[in-house]
């Protein structure tokens, strides 16, 4: 199945920004990134400007806005594109500049800085979070990436804007916003270190002799459970997952069984469920 333009766009760019996170940011190189996100011109069925900062002295201001027409909310008004090549100078000369701060606390300002200019007609978040990335890298001082600040945000997205439209709207102090930016940190690297846990244990799970010749279905079903199965394991479950008989599906779990892979729960009859063999 042939993929996504718009994940083969945001990939595209997130391994531009993380893998090559010595080089130095630039108009152009934020150009392609927009770019690879919008490869027809497009969002959705509105032509967008593309390869250079938005373009907006017709409609000026640009807003970003929620509700019925007529009954919009203005969340918050960017500044008016003639400026833009100004204010993208210097925030570009910023970032790339080295300087006496924490390299994670940068990446929070670069964020905010980043959205707040909002240079592009659409795109800005993801280009922020692809930012964001790149200056976390950098300071890890390492492409190898064990956990995403972008995905963290998304989870929290609906947190993230509305801290996001508490500091674009207030004052000059961004403290709230670098508290929220760092607990999200926090969480991101937690998250992470809960994924590493998960991974080593289906690690140490398939290693085991007992995984050894078993067919497709009961690779499947074991890899659900590993994952969390939703709910009690039944045959029948079994047989609707796998989308093979009762009988079959009575077979595949009852030679796990034997394999010391799963156990019967303590419930029989019509009930019956099965879960791992704890290690």
């Amino acid at each position: 199945m042939p993929s996504d333009q718009n994940v083969d766009g945001v990939v595209e760019m997130m391994l531009d920004a993380t893998q090559q996170y010595t080089i130095a940011l630039n108009d152009e190189r934020l150009f392609g990134w927009h770019a690879s996100l919008f490869p027809t011109g497009r969002s959705g069925m509105y032509k967008i400007v593309f390869g250079d900062w938005r373009n907006n002295r017709k409609d000026d201001p640009m807003q970003v806005v929620s509700g019925a027409m007529g009954r919009e909310l203005v969340h918050y008004q960017a500044p008016d594109s003639e400026i833009l090549n100004n204010e993208m100078a210097q925030f570009i000369n910023w970032f790339n500049a080295i300087m006496d701060i924490d390299p994670v606390l940068k990446a929070g300002l670069a964020h905010l800085w980043f959205v707040t200019i909002h240079p592009f007609d659409d795109g800005n978040g993801r280009i922020a979070r692809a930012i964001t990335d790149m200056q976390l890298a950098r300071a890890d001082e390492s492409a190898q990436r064990f956990y995403s600040m972008s995905t963290q945000i998304r989870l929290e997205r609906n947190a993230y804007y509305e801290m996001l439209e508490r500091t674009q709207k207030g004052s000059l102090d961004v403290t709230e916003w670098l508290e929220w930016f760092l607990s999200c940190y926090d969480r991101a690297l937690s998250n992470t270190d809960q994924t590493l846990s998960t991974v080593m244990q289906k690690a140490n799970f398939w290693e085991s002799p007992a995984t050894e010749n078993i067919n497709n279905r009961q690779k499947l079903m074991l890899n659900k459970l590993l994952d969390g199965f939703d709910g009690k394991l039944s045959s029948s479950k079994w047989a609707k997952i796998t989308k093979c008989s009762q009988d079959t599906a009575g077979r595949d779990i009852t030679d796990l069984i034997e394999r010391g892979l799963l156990i019967k729960e303590e419930a029989g009859g019509r009930s019956t469920s099965y879960v791992l063999v704890k290690g």
